[in-house]
């Protein structure tokens, strides 16, 4: 995988957590419990596929530009896109839809749990 960076930007994230699906072979990252980006593994554990949430328009629009962005593996095919690991989206636009993932997850949280995630309590 060409973005050996990932699980560490991630993690770096105000109230990010981390953990391995195993049913599905998927390395998940949340945020108040709900999923905002995947690194899918394969049978080898290697990875195939990041998965995001962005907004149906840009993803949609993503979809047209890039090759290696398609439409949510196994999700919602709609709200979710999957980018291929060794493809050839620039890395920062790779961080740029992370944090469109995390931050359109993190909105639709309660306040009260959105304050809590970002300390504001």
């Amino acid at each position: 995988m060409r973005y050996i960076w990932i699980d560490e930007y991630l993690l770096e994230k105000a109230g990010v957590t981390k953990d391995l699906k195993k049913e599905w072979n998927w390395i998940r990252y949340q945020i108040g419990g709900k999923l905002f980006a995947a690194v899918c593994l394969n049978e080898k554990d290697e990875p195939y596929y990041i998965t995001l949430k962005l907004e149906p328009e840009e993803g949609d629009f993503l979809r047209k530009q890039y090759e290696d962005i398609v439409p949510g593996y196994y999700m919602n095919k709609v709200h979710w896109n999957s980018v291929k690991p060794d493809g050839a989206v620039p890395d920062e636009l790779l961080k740029d839809l992370l944090d469109k993932s995390y931050q359109l997850v993190l909105g639709g949280l309660s306040k009260k749990k959105q304050q809590e995630i970002l300390g504001d309590i």
